[in-house]
């Protein structure tokens, strides 16, 4: 699974891949730098610099990333956007190593 967000700044994109990291939510965590993005909040045409974070992650632990969402995430409704993969066998072998899923038992597919 992926799941992607998007925070302002380097050093807040830092401070959830990390925390994430530490929880063992996820096998790897990429930040990507350079966008702008173009919404609407609270009734006002926004325009701002962001960083997103990709996250790659087992469907088993995508409550756990919401709850570290709420406790965590610098955004008052935060993005997160779940898309399921297809790994290959050894990539995915190799996330089931990484991740500590929260139900125990065999995790679910990437």
């Amino acid at each position: 699974m992926s799941i992607t967000t998007t925070v302002g700044t380097r050093a807040d994109a830092e401070a959830l891949a990390q925390a994430i990291l530490e929880r063992r939510l996820a096998a790897c965590v990429q930040v990507e730098e350079g966008l702008t993005s173009f919404y609407r909040w609270q009734g006002k045409d926004c325009a701002d610099v962001e960083v997103r974070l990709t996250i790659k992650t087992l469907a088993a632990c995508a409550e756990a990333l919401r709850a570290l969402f709420r406790e965590k995430h610098p955004y008052e409704v935060p993005q997160f956007l779940a898309v399921g993969m297809h790994a290959s066998p050894d990539y995915l072998a190799w996330a089931r190593g990484e991740v500590r899923t929260v139900a125990g038992g065999e995790p679910d597919p990437v």
